[in-house]
C-alpha cells in the first residue's frame, strides 16, 4: 500500500502557512465592464466595494461575511435594468479561481433613498436572487471559474426600481468535514436599478450577513467526499418568492442548481486598472496546485490528490 506520510512531512518542510486565495477582479452589467482596484488600493473610481486582502472568512460571525475583508465604500454605481445579465469575475493572484467545491450564492440588499455609494454595509437587509451547487452533469459550478469564465447571474426580471447592493459569494468546502473548515468569500457591488418592475421580498426573506448563516449548517459542515452525489442544502434563506425562477439563475431541486446559459463565458478582456498588491497562495492551494501532482504516483486519480489534501490539513502547517 502506498503510503502518504513521507510525502506530507517531505511538503511540510517546503510550504510556508501563508493565506492568499481570490477576489472580484471586475463585473460586467448588462454587456459594461466595470473594473475593480488592486487588493487594499483605492485606485481609480470602481462599483466594486474593495477587499485589502484575499484571504477567506472562516467564521459565520464574522463582520467581514457582508462584503469580504475590510470592505470599503466604492465611488460609483454600475446602472442596471430587472433582467440585466451580470457576469461577476474571480481572480486570484495566480490567474482565474482555484477552488472547485461548494456553491456560489447572490444575494441584494436595498440601499434605500441614498446613493450605495454612501451606504454601510453593516446596515444592510439581503434577500437571496440565485444560488448554483452542481450542474446537471452533477460537477460543482464554482468548477467553471478555474477555466477563467465568471460567474453568470441575472437580475429578477420583476425587480423594483431603487439603489441595491449586489453580493456575490463562493463558499469553499474542500475543508469543511470540519467545523471551521468552510471558507466564505464574499464580494459586494453598487447598482441603481431603473426600469417599473415592482418585486420587492417579504419582510420574512431579509436576513443579516453576519446573522443568516451557523457553522453547523448542514451546508457549512459537510463532507463533500464522502457521498460526491447527496443533495446539497443552501445555507441561508430561501430564494425570494418574486424573484422567477429564469432571472434568478435557475431553479433548484434537490439541492442541485443548474445554471443559466450565458451568452460568453470567456474572461472580460479589460483587467483591473490597479495591480493587485504582490501576496502568496496559501499553503493548502499550493500544495493541491502545485506539488501534490507532482509527488504522487503516476496515475493517481483525483480522489486520491482530495484524501491526501484533506488529510495532511489535520497539520497546523497547512490548516491557512
Amino acid at each position: 500500500m502506498y503510503s502518504f506520510a513521507p510525502i506530507a512531512f517531505s511538503i511540510a518542510a517546503l510550504v510556508l502557512p501563508v493565506a492568499g486565495h481570490g477576489w472580484v477582479g471586475s463585473i460586467t452589467v448588462a454587456g459594461k465592464l466595470y473594473p475593480g482596484n488592486g487588493l487594499g488600493t483605492t485606485g481609480g473610481p470602481s462599483v466594486i466595494r474593495q477587499v485589502d486582502t484575499n484571504s477567506p472568512v472562516i467564521s459565520v460571525s464574522d463582520p467581514n461575511l457582508t462584503c469580504g475583508p475590510n470592505a470599503q465604500l466604492a465611488q460609483d454605481v454600475a446602472a442596471a435594468n430587472p433582467g440585466d445579465a451580470i457576469d461577476v469575475d474571480w481572480v486570484s493572484t495566480e490567474g482565474p479561481w482555484f477552488h472547485n467545491v461548494g456553491p456560489m450564492l447572490t444575494y441584494l440588499a436595498s440601499c434605500g433613498s441614498e446613493p450605495c455609494s454612501q451606504f454601510p454595509g453593516p446596515q444592510a437587509m439581503w434577500f437571496k436572487i440565485q444560488q448554483s451547487g452542481r450542474d446537471s452533469s452533477g460537477k460543482w459550478v464554482q468548477a467553471q471559474l478555474n477555466s477563467g469564465a465568471p460567474a453568470n447571474l441575472s437580475l429578477p426580471s420583476n425587480l423594483a426600481a431603487g439603489n441595491y447592493l449586489l453580493r456575490h459569494e463562493i463558499i469553499a468546502l474542500q475543508n469543511a468535514v470540519s467545523q471551521g473548515g468552510a471558507e466564505f468569500y464574499a464580494s459586494c457591488s453598487q447598482l441603481t436599478v431603473g426600469g417599473s418592475g415592482s418585486g420587492v421580498p417579504a419582510t420574512g426573506e431579509l436576513v443579516k450577513l453576519p446573522g443568516a448563516y451557523s457553522a453547523t449548517d448542514p451546508g457549512i459542515l459537510v463532507d463533500v467526499y464522502a457521498n460526491p452525489n447527496a443533495p446539497y442544502t443552501f445555507p441561508g434563506p430561501p430564494i425570494a418568492a418574486f424573484v422567477s425562477s429564469g432571472a434568478s439563475g435557475g431553479a433548484s431541486s434537490g439541492g442541485v442548481m443548474v445554471p443559466p446559459v450565458s451568452p460568453s463565458m470567456s474572461r472580460p478582456t479589460a483587467t483591473s486598472t490597479t495591480a493587485a498588491a504582490p501576496s502568496t497562495p496559501s499553503a493548502s492551494c499550493r500544495l493541491r496546485r502545485n506539488i501534490l501532482p507532482a509527488s504522487l504516483p503516476s496515475g493517481s486519480s483525483p480522489g486520491t490528490v482530495k484524501r491526501l489534501h484533506r488529510t495532511l490539513r489535520n497539520f497546523p502547517i497547512f490548516r491557512k
